[in-house]
């Protein structure tokens, strides 16, 4: 297997390991040791210890392991920015593990940040998965929407959908009222209609106000739908194409919402992606 090598999604809760020969995935684990949960200086024995349980192999490490809670706090790579400048700014622990940085978007307004998640997108065009121009969104705890030009990332934008939809099920006033799970039905879809009206506030606390004078709604896939729907409204152009790097029930949700809006929606395996984006990686350094 000499050459096989171990590549490490290193999420901020979880964290997910591969062994990788020839492009597809030998082995593989799970666990719940991300980023958030590992001391500093437990680093070189967790990823000793990835070596004795998958092999001594060389090791690239993508995610939240490269940032100010992780291993080593590695710098951004700013876009526009495609594979060559990620190689390029790799960041060697020694002469067989290296963390691959993140990249940076800045202009005139906003800034934004991700670790990981270009692995993945980049590795959907890699992979063959999407074109080299296009509109991708990876639906998750924090949305990321980005735009390819040329098979490069030229900007991207990260929304807290997730996490706001998690905060008003958990801490809300509405919820008591959110106690289901979220579907692309039709409250969903009116939940996406007013979204796109984005005047989230107000949206929000009619809920609530229906449920006081007794009306009886899916309010758990009304509220995604009013969270997603905002945020896909913000996105797309009318009959744009995005490109959904997600696994069910969230690449569904997407899909419905984008849809309703006039665009057309194309599912792309998450994990597919990655594997074709750090083998695309390691392919460079050899």
């Amino acid at each position: 297997m000499s050459d096989a090598f171990i590549a490490v999604d290193w999420g901020t809760t979880n964290r997910r390991a591969f062994v990788i020969r020839e492009g597809a995935v030998v082995a593989t684990e799970r666990d719940d040791h991300g980023a958030a949960m590992v001391p500093r200086d437990d680093y070189p024995a967790e990823v000793a210890g990835i070596r004795a349980r998958l092999g001594e192999l060389p090791m690239l490490l993508a995610g939240m392991v490269g940032s100010t809670i992780g291993w080593r706090q590695v710098p951004y790579v700013a876009a526009p920015a495609g594979f060559e400048e990620i190689v390029a700014a790799l960041d060697y622990v020694d002469d067989r593990t290296a963390i691959v940085p993140g990249l940076c978007y800045r202009d005139a307004v906003r800034a934004d940040v991700m670790r990981g998640e270009e692995v993945q997108l980049l590795g959907a065009f890699a992979a063959g998965s999407v074109p080299a121009d296009g509109l991708l969104a990876q639906p998750g705890t924090h949305c990321k929407w980005a735009r390819l030009e040329g098979g490069r990332i030229t900007g991207f934008t990260t929304a807290m959908t997730g996490e706001l939809f998690s905060l008003l099920r958990a801490h809300s006033l509405l919820r008591h009222q959110m106690d289901g799970t979220a579907q692309a039905n039709d409250a969903f879809l009116a939940g996406v209609a007013e979204g796109a009206r984005h005047d989230l506030a107000a949206s929000l606390f009619a809920i609530r106000a229906r449920a006081v004078l007794g009306a009886k709604e899916d309010a758990t896939s009304f509220a995604s739908g009013l969270l997603i729907g905002g945020d896909v409204a913000a996105r797309i152009v009318s009959s744009e194409t995005v490109y959904i790097l997600a696994d069910p029930p969230l690449s569904d949700l997407y899909s419905a919402a984008v849809t309703a809006l006039g665009g057309t929606p194309h599912i792309v395996g998450s994990r597919a992606s990655f594997v074709a984006g750090i083998t695309r990686i390691r392919e460079m350094t050899a």
